[in-house]
Protein backbone atom coordinates (compact mmCIF):
# COMPACT_ATOMS: atom_id res chain seq x y z
CA UNK A 1 0.00 0.00 0.00
CA UNK A 2 3.15 2.21 0.71
CA UNK A 3 4.61 1.16 -2.56
CA UNK A 4 1.37 2.58 -4.42
CA UNK A 5 1.15 5.42 -2.00
CA UNK A 6 4.64 6.80 -3.21
CA UNK A 7 4.16 5.95 -7.05
CA UNK A 8 1.00 7.61 -7.08
CA UNK A 9 2.08 10.25 -5.78
CA UNK A 10 5.04 10.61 -7.71
CA UNK A 11 3.47 10.37 -11.00
CA UNK A 12 0.85 12.76 -10.31
CA UNK A 13 3.62 15.35 -8.82
CA UNK A 14 5.71 14.80 -11.96
CA UNK A 15 2.68 14.72 -14.25
CA UNK A 16 0.90 18.22 -12.62
CA UNK A 17 3.96 20.17 -11.48
CA UNK A 18 2.55 22.18 -8.70
CA UNK A 19 5.34 24.17 -8.68
CA UNK A 20 5.67 25.35 -12.08
CA UNK A 21 2.09 25.87 -12.23
CA UNK A 22 2.72 28.38 -9.24
CA UNK A 23 5.37 30.24 -10.93
CA UNK A 24 3.23 30.12 -14.52
CA UNK A 25 0.23 31.63 -12.80
CA UNK A 26 2.13 34.58 -11.93
CA UNK A 27 2.95 35.09 -15.28
CA UNK A 28 0.39 34.29 -17.14
CA UNK A 29 -1.66 36.87 -14.23
CA UNK A 30 1.07 39.58 -14.61
CA UNK A 31 -2.24 42.91 -13.91
CA UNK A 32 -3.88 40.48 -11.90
CA UNK A 33 -4.63 41.47 -8.28
CA UNK A 34 -3.59 38.92 -5.39
CA UNK A 35 -7.57 38.03 -4.27
CA UNK A 36 -8.43 37.96 -8.07
CA UNK A 37 -5.35 35.49 -9.06
CA UNK A 38 -6.67 33.15 -5.64
CA UNK A 39 -10.54 33.40 -7.16
CA UNK A 40 -8.67 31.85 -10.16
CA UNK A 41 -6.75 29.09 -8.63
CA UNK A 42 -9.39 28.16 -7.09
CA UNK A 43 -11.89 27.76 -9.81
CA UNK A 44 -8.82 25.98 -12.25
CA UNK A 45 -8.16 23.98 -9.25
CA UNK A 46 -11.83 22.44 -8.79
CA UNK A 47 -12.87 22.48 -12.28
CA UNK A 48 -9.50 20.40 -12.89
CA UNK A 49 -10.55 18.37 -10.02
CA UNK A 50 -13.97 17.26 -11.25
CA UNK A 51 -12.26 16.46 -14.98
CA UNK A 52 -9.73 13.65 -13.31
CA UNK A 53 -12.20 12.54 -10.99
CA UNK A 54 -14.59 11.82 -14.08
CA UNK A 55 -11.86 9.91 -15.96
CA UNK A 56 -10.82 8.09 -12.58
CA UNK A 57 -14.29 6.91 -11.70
CA UNK A 58 -15.54 6.31 -15.66
CA UNK A 59 -12.10 5.26 -17.33
CA UNK A 60 -11.92 1.59 -17.15
CA UNK A 61 -15.32 1.27 -18.81
CA UNK A 62 -14.57 3.63 -20.92
CA UNK A 63 -11.29 1.49 -22.03
CA UNK A 64 -13.15 -2.04 -22.09
CA UNK A 65 -16.26 -0.25 -23.93
CA UNK A 66 -13.26 0.29 -26.66
CA UNK A 67 -11.54 -2.33 -26.57
CA UNK A 68 -8.49 -1.30 -25.03
CA UNK A 69 -6.52 -4.03 -22.68
CA UNK A 70 -4.92 -2.92 -19.62
CA UNK A 71 -1.67 -3.99 -21.09
CA UNK A 72 -2.07 -1.66 -23.80
CA UNK A 73 -2.59 1.00 -21.17
CA UNK A 74 0.61 0.08 -19.56
CA UNK A 75 2.66 0.71 -22.58
CA UNK A 76 1.05 3.63 -24.27
CA UNK A 77 0.88 5.47 -20.72
CA UNK A 78 3.93 4.51 -20.25
CA UNK A 79 5.03 5.64 -23.31
CA UNK A 80 3.51 9.08 -22.99
CA UNK A 81 4.86 10.02 -19.14
CA UNK A 82 8.56 9.09 -20.67
CA UNK A 83 8.21 11.70 -23.21
CA UNK A 84 6.82 14.01 -20.57
CA UNK A 85 9.62 12.86 -17.71
CA UNK A 86 12.37 13.76 -20.93
CA UNK A 87 11.08 17.48 -21.30
CA UNK A 88 11.58 17.61 -17.95
CA UNK A 89 14.33 16.61 -17.34
CA UNK A 90 15.91 18.56 -20.61
CA UNK A 91 14.10 21.67 -20.15
CA UNK A 92 12.09 21.81 -23.46
CA UNK A 93 8.82 22.02 -23.96
CA UNK A 94 7.77 20.00 -27.72
CA UNK A 95 3.69 21.13 -26.99
CA UNK A 96 2.68 18.23 -24.94
CA UNK A 97 1.38 20.47 -22.86
CA UNK A 98 -0.55 23.30 -25.12
CA UNK A 99 0.51 24.77 -28.47
CA UNK A 100 1.94 28.23 -29.20
CA UNK A 101 -1.34 29.28 -30.50
CA UNK A 102 -3.29 28.04 -26.80
CA UNK A 103 -0.19 29.56 -25.29
CA UNK A 104 -1.30 33.26 -26.78
CA UNK A 105 -4.50 33.18 -26.09
CA UNK A 106 -3.84 32.54 -22.29
CA UNK A 107 -2.13 35.95 -21.73
CA UNK A 108 -4.35 37.53 -23.68
CA UNK A 109 -7.57 36.21 -21.40
CA UNK A 110 -8.62 38.02 -18.17
CA UNK A 111 -10.14 34.62 -16.41
CA UNK A 112 -7.54 31.71 -17.35
CA UNK A 113 -9.29 29.59 -14.83
CA UNK A 114 -11.33 27.06 -17.40
CA UNK A 115 -8.36 27.46 -19.83
CA UNK A 116 -5.27 27.10 -19.56
CA UNK A 117 -4.80 26.50 -16.19
CA UNK A 118 -7.36 23.76 -15.31
CA UNK A 119 -7.10 22.76 -18.23
CA UNK A 120 -4.55 20.92 -20.09
CA UNK A 121 -2.46 22.45 -17.23
CA UNK A 122 -3.62 20.94 -14.35
CA UNK A 123 -5.39 18.08 -15.98
CA UNK A 124 -3.71 17.28 -19.31
CA UNK A 125 -3.20 14.28 -21.26
CA UNK A 126 -0.18 13.06 -19.19
CA UNK A 127 -2.20 13.60 -15.45
CA UNK A 128 -5.29 11.89 -17.27
CA UNK A 129 -3.56 9.09 -18.43
CA UNK A 130 -2.11 8.68 -15.28
CA UNK A 131 -5.06 8.86 -13.16
CA UNK A 132 -6.79 5.71 -15.49
CA UNK A 133 -3.35 3.63 -15.37
CA UNK A 134 -2.93 4.04 -11.65
CA UNK A 135 -6.47 3.14 -11.26
CA UNK A 136 -6.24 0.34 -13.64
CA UNK A 137 -3.20 -0.83 -11.72
CA UNK A 138 -5.05 -1.09 -8.90
CA UNK A 139 -7.37 -4.09 -10.48
CA UNK A 140 -10.84 -3.08 -8.53
CA UNK A 141 -9.23 -3.22 -4.96
CA UNK A 142 -11.13 -0.49 -3.80
CA UNK A 143 -8.26 0.47 -0.96
CA UNK A 144 -6.10 0.42 -3.70
CA UNK A 145 -8.19 2.97 -5.50
CA UNK A 146 -8.65 5.28 -2.49
CA UNK A 147 -5.35 5.53 -2.17
CA UNK A 148 -5.35 6.53 -5.57
CA UNK A 149 -7.24 9.18 -5.93
CA UNK A 150 -6.47 10.20 -2.26
CA UNK A 151 -2.61 10.81 -3.76
CA UNK A 152 -4.21 12.64 -6.68
CA UNK A 153 -6.07 14.64 -4.16
CA UNK A 154 -3.56 15.51 -1.91
CA UNK A 155 -1.12 16.70 -5.01
CA UNK A 156 -4.11 18.93 -5.57
CA UNK A 157 -4.20 20.68 -3.01
CA UNK A 158 -0.72 21.11 -2.75
CA UNK A 159 -0.99 22.65 -6.48
CA UNK A 160 -3.92 24.58 -5.19
CA UNK A 161 -1.91 26.22 -2.29
CA UNK A 162 1.39 27.03 -4.02
CA UNK A 163 -0.95 28.80 -6.30
CA UNK A 164 -2.56 30.65 -4.08
CA UNK A 165 1.26 31.44 -2.65
CA UNK A 166 2.37 31.88 -6.68
CA UNK A 167 4.18 35.40 -6.12
CA UNK A 168 5.93 34.00 -3.19
CA UNK A 169 6.95 30.32 -4.24
CA UNK A 170 8.36 32.46 -7.38
CA UNK A 171 10.35 34.85 -5.63
CA UNK A 172 11.72 31.88 -2.87
CA UNK A 173 12.91 29.51 -6.01
CA UNK A 174 13.83 31.32 -8.66
CA UNK A 175 14.50 30.38 -11.98
CA UNK A 176 17.35 28.14 -11.02
CA UNK A 177 15.32 26.23 -8.33
CA UNK A 178 12.01 25.80 -10.45
CA UNK A 179 14.97 23.80 -13.11
CA UNK A 180 16.31 21.59 -10.35
CA UNK A 181 12.75 20.86 -8.83
CA UNK A 182 11.70 19.80 -12.66
CA UNK A 183 14.53 18.15 -13.82
CA UNK A 184 14.65 16.18 -10.55
CA UNK A 185 11.28 15.23 -10.67
CA UNK A 186 11.64 14.47 -14.37
CA UNK A 187 14.16 12.13 -13.57
CA UNK A 188 11.58 10.17 -11.21
CA UNK A 189 8.93 10.33 -13.34
CA UNK A 190 10.73 8.87 -16.36
CA UNK A 191 11.74 5.70 -14.05
CA UNK A 192 8.53 5.19 -13.14
CA UNK A 193 7.61 5.51 -17.13
CA UNK A 194 10.02 3.19 -17.88
CA UNK A 195 8.96 0.57 -15.71
CA UNK A 196 5.16 0.40 -17.02
CA UNK A 197 6.29 0.12 -20.43
CA UNK A 198 8.10 -2.95 -19.53
CA UNK A 199 5.01 -4.29 -17.22
CA UNK A 200 2.86 -3.84 -20.36
CA UNK A 201 5.13 -5.21 -22.70
CA UNK A 202 5.67 -8.37 -20.59
CA UNK A 203 1.63 -8.44 -19.66
CA UNK A 204 0.98 -8.11 -23.38
CA UNK A 205 3.18 -11.42 -24.52
CA UNK A 206 5.36 -9.48 -26.74
CA UNK A 207 8.71 -10.15 -25.03
CA UNK A 208 7.30 -14.10 -25.45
Amino acid sequence: MLEIAAVAFTTFFATIGPVDLAALLAVLTPDSTPSHRRAIAIRGALIATGILLVFALFGNALLDWLGISLAALRTAGGILLLLLGIEMVFGRHSGSMYTEGETLEATQKEDISVFPLATPLIAGPGTIGATMLLIAEARGELVLQLIVLGALLAVLGITLLLMMAANQVQRLLGATGLHVVSRTVGVLLSALAVQFIFDGMAESGLLL
